[in-house]
This record gives C-alpha cells, structure tokens and sequence, in this order.
C-alpha cells in the first residue's frame, strides 16, 4: 500500500520512547519530516526525527517551545499526533487518594496538551488540508480498569477529537483517535513505573504481573500490544489513504474490549 506521505510534516509529542518513538520512526520511513518532542529527548530520538525537541508539554510554555521550533524549521505542519501522555501523576490509586494536585497534573498533560497543541497546528493544518491523530487509551471506555483522573483525561481527549474533527471537517482537516489497550512500553515494563506499583499492589513479583497480564486484561490474541502496531495505524490514519476516515476512535487492544 502506498500511502504517499513523502514530502509531508509531523509533529509528535512524547517521542522519546514507547509509542512516540515508534511512530517517529515508522513516519520517517514513509519520508515524512518529523519533528519530535520529550521531556528527555533520548539518542533513539535524536536518530529517528528531523527535528528533536526538549519541552514539557504540560505547560502552555512546552507546547510553544515545540509548536514554534516546528512551524520554523518546516515553515508549515501537515500532520500532528498528540501522544504524550500518563505522566508521573498517574498512580494506582482511588477516587479517594486522588488530589486536587493529581487531577490537574492529569489533565494538564493528557488533555491540554492536545487542546494547545492543536490550537497552535491548526492554521497551517487547514491551509495544508492536514490531518490530526490523539492517542487516547481504552481506559476511556473502561473506567473501572484504571486511574480515575486518567481515565476520565483520555474520555476528554476522544470527545475532543469528535467536535474538532465536526468543526473543521470542512475545512479539509481530518481528525481522529487511537486507543490502546496495554501496550509494551515502560508505563507497564518499568519496574519503577505505574506497571511496577499495580504488581506491587497485587503482592506480585513485576515479570511475574507482566506474564499474566494477558490473561488478567482478557486480551483475546493472548498477548499485549507492540508499540510498532501503533504506530502503524497511527500513519495510516495520518495518510491520504484514509481520506474519509474520520471522527472515529479506532480501538487496537487485542480484543480487551468486549463491548459494543
């Protein structure tokens, strides 16, 4: 399949690793020139964009640093995918043992870096008839599987993508989500990280939690997402050749979701 993505520009946030860096990649094979932002811009990264950027994109601040180091060095974005996302406030935790802190801290990097993020990428997107992908997560749809405020950020972001994709469909800029289920990145595979807390919670040894995960999550293929899996959807949604593919969230967690 030719996705005809060669001359074209992206933007994608949280880059560094997991998710990020994988549709990095797969982008910069189709020869989209890319430009990549982390709080850490890794050596993986580095190799993998035409542009990497060091910013924290839960500030208005980061988001500018990357949205302007972008439209200069591309004079112009085609693509944007807003990944970035979880974040150190994301903990196994209740309702009840969720602050005020937590609940913006959440927000501010799993939403607002979207809403500030678009803002910015949308006047060249409706001059380019471009195309925008948020990376939300089946915790959208399944509340009870995961952090509250998590939770309820990624269900903001999908319903986000379903009025910009309404408001500016029009205008030729097309605009949908991706939700993952778990996926094989550090946010399970650290052992310092949320995985390694939900195993600990579980008084379960962390390559032991890991192996059960899918059989825990009722993951119907038996085994968790790549990030490359991802990625893949993510570039063929980006391209021409889902040109009428739109306002949709496309759900790729090896069949964790039973319902309708």
């Amino acid at each position: 399949m030719q996705l005809d993505l060669a001359t074209r520009t992206a933007v994608v946030t949280g880059a560094g690793r997991g998710i990020g860096l994988a549709t990095v990649r797969a982008l910069a094979a189709e020869g989209v020139r890319v430009a990549g932002a982390a709080r850490t811009v890794t050596p993986e990264l580095k190799e993998a964009a035409t542009l990497a950027v060091s910013a924290d994109l839960s500030t208005a601040e980061g988001v500018r640093t990357l949205m302007d180091a972008a439209l200069t060095e591309f004079d112009g974005i085609d693509l944007l995918v807003n990944n970035v996302g979880a974040g150190d406030a994301v903990r196994p935790a209740g309702f009840l043992d969720t602050s005020d802190d937590a609940w913006h801290a959440v927000f501010e990097l799993n939403l607002l870096s979207a809403v500030r993020a678009c803002r910015a990428a949308l006047p060249s997107l409706i001059e380019r008839r471009g195309s925008i992908v948020n990376v939300s997560s089946i915790n959208s749809r399944l509340p009870a599987a995961g952090p509250v405020a998590y939770s309820a950020a990624k269900a903001a972001l999908a319903a986000l993508g379903k009025s910009l994709a309404e408001e500016f469909g029009p205008r030729g800029v097309r605009v949908n989500t991706v939700s993952p289920g778990v996926v094989r990145t550090a946010v399970w595979e650290d052992p310092a990280g949320f995985g390694g807390e939900v195993a600990a919670g579980a008084g379960m040894e962390h390559a032991a939690f890991l192996a059960r995960i899918p059989e825990a999550f009722g993951i119907t293929t038996g085994r968790v997402t790549e990030p490359e899996e991802v990625a893949a959807l993510i570039t063929f949604l980006l391209s021409d050749v889902a040109r009428n593919i739109t306002g949709a969230d496309h759900v790729i967690d090896g069949g964790t979701v039973k319902t309708l």
